[in-house]
This record gives structure tokens, sequence and C-alpha cells, in this order.
């Protein structure tokens, strides 16, 4: 009989019900059990507004969580400040405290609020609102953002004691036009940074630079505001956040809120073939917990790593559960879903009314989405530190939670299921940004040029930048006259600047099913090859649709509704020429190095893998033109005497074997999606004429991936060696090197030796 088909009153007895059933047991690896977590208070602040206080009061809160009182302090007392704590340990009130606090003091004071994307800004109004109702006070919150009608935005510049942004809109819409701002400038007291880890990479290094142009501005203004900022569990939270903004910060990190019980159980997939190490199909045994914990009416939230699992995964289960809850009760949520679609579905999941969602890290962040009592990991997410924010949508309010980790077949998966040590008590990664690329900065120059212009002396960051100015003097973009550099192009340089990628432009997807074409969604320029190729299957909200046509010149791909039972997956040719070297060791064996290098990469093939049973079913040519990528490289080349010990043949698998598994474990070191580095094995490298594994940053001038990876080398190595050692495959499989047909029937051997002999060197 199976156990988990009958209802059970509460989610412990569910959970009991669980640990007695074989079918799911046998397949967990570890099971880990958070105790519960009382409160730690503080009494509210001396100086705190009676009316604040009583408004705090009434709605239930009667004293502060010990880190919110610290921070409070913090700020009070003059200082920068990061507060880092746990999901749903309430942030919100570490700024919101100071801030109302400060205009309640001060009616002319003003805050700028920073939140990574709209969901959370709307979020922060309404909380806001809520607070300055229940005192009866005249403060003004506005979010100003893409949506905001023209009309409202007047009002919001001239009126708005607490303005809520996103860090694009500060950016294109914000900055550029600081003189209709200058109440806000001239008056600004706090900038509020929330969500602090997720500006990290690219995307972060841009971010980075708008913070120098606000400084800046208010500079000229003759205002100085502090900053308070409000971070996820990372590894440097203090150092990332002096990065971003330019400033010594203090850090409180003293967790005063209470949580409830936690389960976190790692599953691994049953091997379906020994000697391949074939496992199961991690999307099939997320389906099956999923619709479980579903059908027992147990709110629940899926999260996959990428577009296409998110919506096979969603097609599934609103399969499965069509009969008991309807399948409208199932939603998926995604970047690409129009701004419309994601405020439904998020009303839906705070009311109850939908009871599953699957998401990528799109629900991450802090979106208040209510009480999810589960959560079901397909993958590893990448990082310790998304891991946690994403289990920790589940059990935001009191009582027991549950979060499977399902483990697929790729190795930094496997790494983590079979070493539950490494994740429960290593630290989370480190945030990384890069600033001072060149590429990012002479961007933000030119937008720091247009809003004011530079001085003699001036610094933009740690940088002189009297190089950067002389480049664009002469090419015409400023002009120096008595010690001064004025923009004198007719442009606008931000709208032509995207901070989230690399691309200047996303490409949108247009539905031609029916008459009067609309637009579905969108992707960003380096995901469009593979992606929305002409003949691949794009999949949205569970609907198939076919493209049938991809204009690349103007960055549109037409789709058209279809229903087949198959998706499609792409690959890439990659050239790679090295620039410059700019850092090396040599320990006889291996030399490494780290440097400048050109990217060439083309599309080449996709697959058509039937749904379900996710068998190759066909396959067709993508004719796409080749993009170049100038970026920093760290690689590893063998001496000559290890290249003359193998033949062509089993230094390629060899190569390729130690190459799959370094591009699945790199993340271990890097706060990074997995796409944001990328690897590239060659038997005889054009540089070093020797065999020869790359990795780079998939960035225009990097943005300081690759040189972490260089930095760490030898635990990069020691880590590969171990995951394919402790592999309980016999020839190479996907969990380790790869499958048999990729590197061969000695493909795990030949990796093996070779890292003994790069270890031996060490």
């Amino acid at each position: 009989m199976n156990r988990l088909t009958g209802k059970v009153a509460s989610m412990e007895e569910w959970i009991e019900v669980i640990r007695q059933t074989p079918d799911i047991m046998n397949q967990v690896t570890h099971w880990h059990t958070i105790p519960p977590r009382d409160a730690s208070y503080a009494p509210f602040p001396g100086d705190l507004h009676p009316d604040l206080a009583a408004a705090l009061t009434e709605r239930g809160i009667g004293q502060l969580y010990t880190h919110q009182a610290a921070s409070y302090r913090e700020v009070r007392d003059g200082r920068h400040v990061v507060t880092v704590t746990p999901t749903a340990s309430g942030k919100t009130l570490c700024y919101n405290l100071p801030v109302v606090q400060k205009i309640m003091e001060d009616e002319s004071a003003r805050a700028l609020y920073l939140f990574p994307t709209k969901a959370l800004s709307q979020d922060q109004v309404a909380e806001l609102q809520e607070l300055a109702d229940t005192m009866e006070a005249d403060i003004k919150t506005h979010t100003y953002d893409g949506d905001t009608p023209p009309t409202v935005r007047q009002a919001i510049r001239n009126a708005g004691h607490i303005v809520v942004t996103n860090p694009d809109m500060l950016h294109s819409a914000i900055l550029p036009h600081h003189t209709k701002w200058v109440k806000l400038f001239e008056n600004i007291k706090y900038i509020v940074i929330d969500e602090v880890h997720s500006y990290r990479g690219v995307f972060g290094s841009h971010v980075a630079n708008v913070i120098r142009r606000l400084k800046r501005i208010c500079k000229f203004y003759g205002s100085s505001p502090r900053f308070i900022c409000a971070s996820a569990t990372i590894e440097n939270p203090q150092e990332h956040a002096e990065r971003l903004i330019g400033e010594k910060v203090s850090l409180v990190n003293t967790n005063g809120a209470p949580a409830g019980e936690k389960h976190f159980v790692f599953y691994n997939p049953p091997v379906v073939n020994q000697q391949l190490g074939i496992r199961r199909s991690s999307v099939l045994e997320t389906r099956k917990l999923a619709g479980s914990l579903l059908k027992q009416g147990i709110q629940t939230i899926v999260f996959a790593r990428s577009r296409v699992r998110v919506e096979i995964l969603l097609t599934y289960l609103q399969d499965l559960v069509q009969h008991e809850l309807g399948s409208k009760s199932i939603r998926g949520y995604r970047g690409g879903y129009l701004p419309k679609l994601r405020r439904e579905i998020e009303k839906g999941l705070r009311s109850g009314e939908i009871r599953g969602v699957v998401s990528t890290n799109a629900l991450e962040l802090g979106i208040d989405i209510g009480q999810l009592q589960a959560c079901v990991l397909n993958g590893y997410p990448g990082t310790i530190a998304s891991t946690w924010q994403q289990s920790g949508r589940a059990g935001r309010r009191q009582g027991s939670s549950i979060t499977f980790m399902v483990a697929s077949s790729n190795p930094l998966d496997q790494y983590i299921i079979q070493n539950p040590d490494y994740f429960f008590e290593k630290p989370p990664e480190r945030a990384l940004i890069h600033p001072d690329n060149l590429i990012i900065l002479i961007d933000h120059v030119k937008c720091a040029a247009y809003e004011l212009p530079f001085e003699t002396g001036e610094k933009f960051g740690d940088e002189s930048l009297s190089d950067i100015l002389e480049f664009m003097v002469e090419e015409k973009i400023l002009h120096y006259v008595n010690n001064r550099w004025y923009w004198m192009e007719q442009s606008f340089p931000a709208h032509d600047i995207s901070l989230r990628s690399a691309a200047q432009e996303n490409f949108i997807i247009v539905d031609i099913t029916a008459p009067g074409h609309r637009v579905i969604g969108e992707t960003d320029r380096f995901s469009a090859p593979t992606l929305i190729h002409e003949e691949a299957i794009y999949i949205h909200e569970g609907v198939q649709y076919q493209v049938e046509k991809l204009d690349y010149e103007e960055k549109k791909a037409y789709v058209r509704e279809v229903n087949v039972d198959y998706f499609t997956d792409a690959s890439m040719a990659v050239q790679l020429k090295v620039l410059h070297v700019d850092r090396e060791k040599n320990d006889g064996v291996l030399l490494r190095q780290y440097g400048e290098v050109t990217v060439n990469a083309k599309p080449t093939i996709f697959k058509k893998i039937k749904l379900r049973t996710h068998e190759n079913i066909g396959s067709g040519p993508i004719h796409l033109p080749e993009e170049e990528l100038h970026t920093s490289s760290y690689w590893f080349s063998f001496n000559e005497e290890v290249a003359v010990r193998k033949t062509t043949n089993e230094m390629q698998f060899a190569l390729l074997g130690i190459a799959n598994v370094l591009i699945h474990i790199a993340p271990l070191y890097l706060m990074c999606d997995p796409m944001d580095i990328r690897v590239v094995p060659q038997v005889k490298a054009i540089h070093t004429k020797l065999p020869t594994v790359y990795f780079y940053d998939r960035y225009p001038g990097g943005i300081g991936l690759s040189e972490r990876l260089y930095e760490v080398h030898d635990q990069l190595l020691e880590q590969a060696q171990t995951l394919i050692r402790n592999c309980g495959c016999m020839s190479g499989c996907p969990a380790c090197v790869g499958p048999i047909e990729e590197v061969g029937l000695l493909g795990k051997q030949q990796a093996l030796e070779l890292l003994a002999e790069a270890r031996a060197g060490q």
C-alpha cells in the first residue's frame, strides 16, 4: 500500500509518514533537522518616536529582535551598516525604523530604497504605507519604476519622502535627470540597499558604479547620506557591502528572530544502470515528491535551475494534480513572464488560491508570498547561499517545514549530496564584483560625465580617471576646457547600457498563433542562440511554442503554439585564443596561467528530447552568426613529458573528463550562475602547444571569476580527484567525468591518471 495516498492532518504527521515510506527513504542520503529557535528580544530604543512605537504595538510588535535594535543603533550613531540574517527574520524593520523615525523628526528628510526587482519594490511600498496609515502620518512612499504613470512621476519627484526603485531605473531614469530631483538629492538622509548578496558578478559590478554616480550627485547637492544594507548569509558580507558602496560599514549579524523546526532532506534518485552510473531523472523524482506534497494539500514551492525545467515540471505537475486541485492551482514563475502575470501569481500564493508554484530563482528573494510549508529543489541551486534562500521560502512563519533537495546526475549535485558536511558546516560562498572592469567602468564614466562634468583630480572609485577621460576626448565624446571635462555627444549614454547583461538589448518573443500578435516573453542575447533558434521549442506557462523565425537583426523571435511531445537542447562550438598572460606559476608538471583571451562561439546543432522519457529523438542544424567575446581566463597546461605518455585520443578523453568535472565544481568557490563561467579543453593548445584546460568569464573583460579559480587551483584539482575517485560507476558517468559515449571506456581511468600527475607536482 502506498502510505502517501491517504490525507494526513498536519505537517508533522506527514513528515512521520515519509520516514515510514521505504520508497522514499531508500533514496535519502541525509536527513538534517534544525531545531526550532526562540526569539531574542530588545526593548524599543529610548529615542523612538511615540507614534511609531504605538503603531508597532498596534500591529502586534511589542519589542524588537536583537538584530533590529542593533541595526537601528548603528544607523542612529551615523554609521553605514549591513545587516546579515536568514530569510524571514524581519530585516525590513532594520531599515524602515531609522528611516521613518528620521522623517517623523524632520519632515523635509528623504530616503531612497533600492531593490533588485520590481516585485520587491511593490511589497515594500505596501508595508511602509500600512505603517504610515497606522500612525496616521503623512509619509509619502512611492514606487518609481517602468510601470509608474507619467502623471504620477512629477508628484513623486517633488513630494515623495521615500522613493522606492531598482538599480536599472536609478541608472537610466533618475540619475541622468537629477535636476528634476533636486528636493530628493538635497535632503536625502538614507539610501537603503536590500538583498545586497544579489548584487554580484556582472550585475553587482554595474550597480557599484551606479552607486558611485549616485554619491557624486548627492555630493553636488550638498548631502551625505548613510547607507543601510541588508543581506542574506554570504561569506564576506562586510567586505562585499564595502566594495559595493565604497565606504566602511558596520556588520550586524546576530539573528534574534524565532524559527520553526526545519527538516532538510538530501534525496538521490535511484541508479537505473550501475555500470554506466545512470540515475533516474531528477525531474521525474521531483515530480513524484512535489506531487505527493500537493495531493496532501501542503502548499509547496518547487525550484528548478532553468526556464526549460520550470516549464517541463509545471506541465508534469499540472497533469498529475488536475483532478484533485485543477491545473490553475499550480503555476510557473520565472523571468521572461510579463509583470502583470507575475503579480497575479504572487497574489494567488499569498491568498492560498495557488497551492503550488514552480519557479526559477526569481522567487528566491524576499517577495512576500505567504506561508509555504514545503520546498522541493530540482538539483542543487549552485551555491550554499542560494540553497538556504530557496529553502527559506518554506516555513517563513512558525511551524514545521520540509525541504527536499533532489540531486541531478551532474558532478556538483553528486558532490553535495554525498558530502552533507560540506553543505551544512561550510560558510556560504563569497560574493564577487569587479567594478573596475574596464568595459563596465567606461560605460559608467560616460554616464557620470553626462550627469555632471568631471573636474581635474576627481576620482571615480579607486581608479585615476585621467587616461579614460583623455581617451574620451580623443574619441570626441568629451570636451576639455578650464580643468573640466564636459559631455559633448548628442546621445544619452545610460539608455544603451544594460545593468543585467553584457548585451545591450534583450530578444523579445512574439506569439503569432492568433491575429494581433502578442509579446509573451524575452531572453538575453547570450541565451538567444541556444534557446530561440529556428525550430526550437520554447515553453511558456506550460504551453509549447515552436520558433518559426528568429530575426537576429531586429532581436525578435516569432513563435507559434504547437502540441509536440519533445523539447530542444542546443550545442555550441567554441574556439579560444590567448592575447596576453598577466600571472603564471609553474610547478614542473603544470603551467598555470591567467590572462586575456578572445572566444569565438557558434551554435551548431540542436537535439530533440522526448518529454517524460528524455530520449534523443532527432536533431537539426542551427544557422546563426558567430559571437566574439574578449574576456579573462585561467588555464593550466600539462608539460611535454605528460603529453607524450598518452595517445591523442587518450589525452582528449582525459582532458574532457577533467573539464566536465571542473566546470561543475567551480561554483563551489564562486558565487555565480553556472553559465557565467565556461570551460574549454584543448589537446594541443595554440598558445602552449600542450594539453590545456581553459576557464573563461562569459562576460566582456571578465568579472574576476577565472582569477578567483586561478587562486584556488590546488583545491579545485583536489576536489575533482576526490569526486571522480568516489563515484560508484565503473567507466565514467554523468555524475563524474561524463557518459561513456563522450569520454570512452577508459575516460574515468585516464582522467584520474592525469589528475594524479598534476597533484604530484603540487
